[in-house]
């Protein structure tokens, strides 16, 4: 049962995790403006797991037969014969359950928004066939994550935008951007796959300098979007301090990848995206908790 067990957690690849779930609670813990009840910290953590585990199954088992092809993905579970068919569509049944329970735990509005996350986790495995926008879909079904935190606390989405909407909307892109700067990065490691299986990457449609532009171009944006957030929460000197360590580390993970190297590029996605993560949640819920005092 452990080995199983560990063998779908690596098809999950549960690790990465950690890039995404600190925007789950960074959402949440904004919204209250401290610390959520419990209650709503356990059920937004169990969403957010159903959601990117069912996500990550879905786009293993709509990529089947391209990863079995791909010398770097070839020996993944499901393309090697690890974990079957029927072992997949379980997964996803059971990561779904859990987040359409989670979300009626929650509160209405959740439960009517999610059927959004299956749709948009359905639909991105294919546009990289068509598209290299695939990128920023991705991204933006990461970025769901904040959103749903911040409306698992209020359970309310006012139209006309008010400060709580926009608030929600600027996370929103912020993470798609972000992610879809360091997914860019990724993707340079099948480049000459993807040329020649006419899959439409960033770096397989624009060429590896163009594509370098344009994370580091996704990744000022998300910035400049934190900035723009900062604003309209009136976050205060520990935020500003946070968003000086996140740019920071945006540039040491551009610095890593160049053109004519992509050695770097497992660090620079795991190590460095993973501290951006948990960088944005402390120093956001360390200003919410201290700034004021502070001043």
């Amino acid at each position: 049962m452990l080995t199983k067990l560990k063998l779908y957690m690596d098809f999950v690849v549960l690790r990465h995790t950690i890039f995404a779930i600190p925007f789950a609670y960074l959402g949440a813990f904004l919204a209250n403006r401290g610390v959520p009840e419990l209650r709503i910290l356990f059920w937004v953590g169990l969403a957010f797991l159903g959601a990117r585990s069912a996500a990550m199954a879905l786009n293993n088992l709509i990529d089947k037969d391209i990863d079995a092809r791909n010398p770097r993905t070839s020996k993944r579970e499901l393309p090697s014969g690890k974990i079957t068919l029927n072992e997949v569509w379980g997964i996803i049944l059971i990561s779904y359950f859990l987040l359409f329970f989670s979300a009626y735990m929650l509160n209405p509005l959740c439960l009517i928004l999610a059927p959004i996350i299956p749709i948009t986790s359905f639909v991105y495995p294919y546009l990289k066939r068509f598209t290299p926008v695939s990128h920023f879909v991705l991204g933006l079904n990461l970025g769901y994550a904040p959103v749903g935190g911040w409306l698992a606390v209020t359970g309310i989405f006012n139209f006309p935008f008010g400060a709580n909407e926009m608030a929600m909307l600027l996370i929103l892109l912020g993470v798609t951007f972000w992610v879809a700067g360091f997914d860019i990065i990724y993707s340079l490691q099948d480049l000459d796959f993807d040329r020649k299986n006419r899959l439409y990457s960033v770096p397989s449609v624009f060429g590896v300098k163009k594509a370098l532009d344009l994370s580091f171009a996704s990744h000022i944006l998300m910035l400049a979007i934190l900035v723009g957030l900062m604003f309209v929460l009136g976050l205060g000197i520990i935020f500003k301090i946070g968003l000086v360590v996140i740019g920071l580390l945006i540039l040491y993970e551009h610095r890593l990848v160049k053109v004519d190297n992509f050695t770097n590029i497992p660090v620079a996605f795991f190590n460095v995206n993973a501290a951006v993560s948990l960088s944005m949640l402390v120093f956001a819920v360390a200003d919410v908790a201290f700034s004021k005092t502070l001043l």
